[in-house]
């Protein structure tokens, strides 16, 4: 039965989809679907250098208001299996728990939310409006060839929504904890400063880079870069990794290199923190403390990747009609939230309004992931309670 999130979990789980193989998973995902009426597209994405991802869009009714429902069934590797006290691609039950891979990220969000479709359609009959599926093979993978993408093929076909449910595991610690309205940006960097092999007994003969290099690190963690805003956490910079690729212990390396990661509010956009990080490099490569008497340090700085834009949802329609779906059905009122990392919420908050709300995320990506059947229910539940107030409004 579609209604029976159990049911649905178990289905999904059983289908060892690790990124970005989708082993039958959207197959399982349209055999629930189509019985209640949703018309699916299966649309497969590719690039170069990149492997091929199968995605999932699927809707409901043709009028408005559109609400999207959003996630991944794509799932991290299980790691070493005998680890785990049951086998993480069989969907096991035992002692109220359901274990496997995907339970709470994000297979288990997607069952529920089938369900509380189900449910809504039994009780009110069609929608008010219309109810659409956004699902991507490509959440832990790169995110290149899934919901950026299908978003956007989404949309220059037509289709425009009111508003998003990301059910992504959104509640540290019991369900009705926290709904996410935002995400910090996330950038991240390699700088690398050159200087003169030498004989560490020698030094005048030699420019040791790490002498330079320690300044420029120091320089990007104080001062702080700011000390947050009402909806955000300060900006938080982190070195990664620090490397000379050096073995030996009297030989002053020829070149020191730095990985950094910055996690930052709506402070600062990806450019004017891209200039402040150049800013603050390029005055602490001058600093000569450390190597009196030399010329400004000569260094590299490559931006990695495609930074991901911080952004914040405002839209009160959205967040008090889940808010109160929440409450109604677990008596605790959720705080609003834009803590953690990134989603794919940051690829549909340029199309609507988009908040995450799913399980307790305590075991995602552990040995065991498993979620409690109880919590299941009740996430359908204040699923179904919300379409029943947002379809209303």
């Amino acid at each position: 039965m579609t209604d029976n999130p159990v049911e649905n979990l178990a289905a999904l789980i059983r289908c060892a989809s690790v990124t970005p193989r989708d082993a039958g998973a959207l197959d399982s995902l349209t055999a629930m679907l189509e019985p209640l009426g949703f018309a699916v597209e299966r649309i497969a994405f590719a690039e170069d250098g990149t492997e091929t991802v199968d995605n999932l869009y699927a809707r409901l009714g043709k009028s408005g208001p559109h609400l999207m429902f959003a996630g991944h069934t794509d799932v991290v590797p299980a790691g070493n299996e005998a680890d785990w006290s049951h086998p993480p691609f069989a969907a096991q039950i035992d002692s109220g728990m359901l274990f496997g891979r995907g339970a709470v990220d994000m297979k288990g969000g997607i069952a529920c939310f089938v369900a509380a479709v189900a449910r809504h359609l039994k009780s009110n009959g069609a929608p008010a409006g219309s109810i659409s599926l956004l699902i991507t093979g490509d959440e832990e993978g790169p995110a290149i060839n899934g919901t950026r993408k299908l978003v956007e093929w989404a949309s220059q076909k037509g289709e425009q929504w009111d508003g998003c449910i990301v059910g992504e595991p959104t509640n540290p610690n019991v369900l009705g904890d926290m709904i996410k309205i935002g995400r910090r940006g996330s950038m991240s960097g390699t700088l690398t400063v050159n200087g003169t092999q030498g004989h560490a007994a020698y030094p005048h003969l030699a420019d040791n880079p790490v002498r330079a290099l320690i300044p420029m690190l120091e320089s990007l963690i104080d001062p702080e870069l700011d000390s947050g805003t009402n909806r955000f956490p300060p900006t938080n910079l982190e070195i990664t990794t620090v490397d000379v690729g050096n073995p030996a212990l009297n030989v002053i390396p020829a070149k020191a290199s730095a990985s950094f990661n910055v996690r930052f509010n709506d402070t600062w956009t990806a450019e004017s923190l891209r200039a402040e990080i150049e800013r603050r490099l390029a005055e602490a490569g001058r600093d000569d403390r450390l190597r009196p008497g030399r010329d400004a340090a000569d260094y590299t700085l490559v931006w990695r990747d495609r930074p991901s834009p911080v952004f914040l949802t405002r839209d009160e329609t959205l967040i008090e009609t889940l808010a109160g779906a929440v409450e109604a059905r677990t008596g605790r009122r959720p705080e609003l939230s834009t803590t953690g990392g990134t989603s794919d919420a940051r690829f549909i908050k340029d199309y609507c309004p988009v908040v995450e709300f799913g399980l307790v995320g305590q075991t995602m990506h552990m040995v065991d992931e498993r979620v409690a059947l109880t919590d299941l229910e009740e996430l359908t539940g204040i699923y179904e309670t919300f379409l029943q107030r947002w379809f209303a409004v």
